[in-house]
């Protein structure tokens, strides 16, 4: 067929612009177009409310699905910036609801990045059918209400105000969502993740649709990694030790912190939960590997020295000990490095260094310091081995 009887050229190209591209293709943004893409719209926009509380300028995060179907998100922190106030202190109300990047989160290990490219809210704005967005700042009341991502009006004065904080509430657009429920289970997980994470986050969520009464539940945990394991290990087999082992490291050979939590149980399943940035990381990396790593050094040592492994006897492997051990692993890193975009998994090899080294001598001590607990924690380890 020649370029005559099938023509293509400039004229057959068109540019989407503004969130104009977001609705032709909302998985690009949002994942999908099923339940899991409303959930990533609730992200975008917590978000920003998260790292308000994290920056010190917020104390507490409010999520509540309404009965109407919406999502109410409300923070109380100074209010974003109004740019019909004349304000020029960031990215105004505006240009946070409808620009690309203009409300993505900042980077550093002090952030937390829920947008899955950081675009910022301005996606959830364009995938609903009717957002609300009301800003207390300065003393002034401020409102402003959109359509599928296009302003009704300008940011109106509603009156004074001696409060200070932001609420966005939007209705997810049914002519683009296979569904409009979110799950209150889900999002209820992922916050209680966040809180774990990161111990100054008081998020909590609200749901008001069930018929017989609103339900609620709050996450907040000062004892970060550790009040997560206690959580994993709640429902599960006897502790092998009543003491969990926790510690937090700063390392400034990879510009950020090593926080881990462990305890071995009496199962045969090894539980670990990996985190890069308080985002998971499924498919694990190499703070994963360090953590594994530097937990096979610490109790290899711990045996030799105590003459419970012959010397012709080759270290025990890293699955032979970590056999029944609940843990989780989370890294914050001023310049993160991952494998592929969905950072599923983390890389850099100084990270796997960092982690091992800071488990291997941490773990070392917490034995040497723990002489019973030990002992269980090793004769649990044996007794698995000649098992097998």
């Amino acid at each position: 067929m020649s370029d005559a009887d099938n023509p293509y050229d400039a004229s057959h190209i068109r540019v989407l612009e503004g969130l104009e591209a977001v609705r032709r293709r909302p998985g690009m943004y949002v994942g999908s177009t099923s339940q899991r893409g409303l959930h990533q719209m609730v992200f975008d926009v917590v978000g920003r409310a998260v790292n308000e509380v994290l920056a010190g300028r917020a104390s507490a995060v409010d999520v509540t699905l309404t009965a109407d179907g919406g999502v109410r998100v409300a923070d109380d922190g100074p209010g974003v910036p109004v740019e019909a106030a004349g304000d020029t202190a960031g990215p105004g109300l505006e240009a946070l609801l409808t620009q690309m990047h203009a409300g993505a989160e900042p980077g550093g290990r002090r952030a937390v990045a829920m947008s899955l490219f950081g675009v910022g809210p301005c996606v959830t704005n364009a995938l609903s059918s009717r957002l609300t967005a009301e800003v207390r700042r300065n003393g002034v009341h401020w409102a402003q209400e959109y359509a599928r991502g296009v302003a009704l009006t300008p940011p109106v004065s509603v009156g004074p105000t001696t409060r200070g904080g932001t609420t966005i509430a939007f209705w997810p657009d049914t002519d683009i969502f296979e569904t409009a429920e979110c799950s209150f289970a889900v999002l209820a997980e992922r916050f209680r993740e966040l809180a774990f994470l990161n111990r100054g986050l008081d998020i909590s969520l609200t749901d008001e649709r069930p018929p017989g009464g609103s339900r609620s539940v709050r996450c907040r945990f000062p004892g970060g990694a550790r009040d997560f394991v206690d959580l994993l290990d709640a429902q599960g087999e006897t502790s092998v030790h009543p003491d969990i082992i926790d510690f937090e490291r700063e390392d400034p050979r990879i510009a950020g912190t090593v926080e881990v939590a462990l305890r071995w149980r009496g199962s045969q399943e090894e539980r670990l939960q990996s985190y890069a940035n308080s985002e998971p990381t499924p498919y694990g990396g190499t703070h994963v590997a360090g953590f594994r790593d530097g937990v096979a050094a610490a109790v290899n040592t711990h045996m030799r020295e105590r003459r419970l492994l012959a010397e012709a006897v080759p270290d025990l492997s890293v699955d032979q000990i970590s056999d029944g051990l609940t843990a989780v692993v989370s890294v914050k890193l001023d310049r993160p490095e991952f494998s592929g975009c969905t950072r599923g998994m983390l890389g850099g090899a100084a990270v796997r260094t960092s982690v091992a080294n800071a488990v291997r001598e941490h773990l070392g001590a917490w034995l040497e310091r723990h002489p019973e607990q030990a002992a269980a924690i090793v004769g649990r380890i044996i007794q698995r081995t000649h098992q097998d």
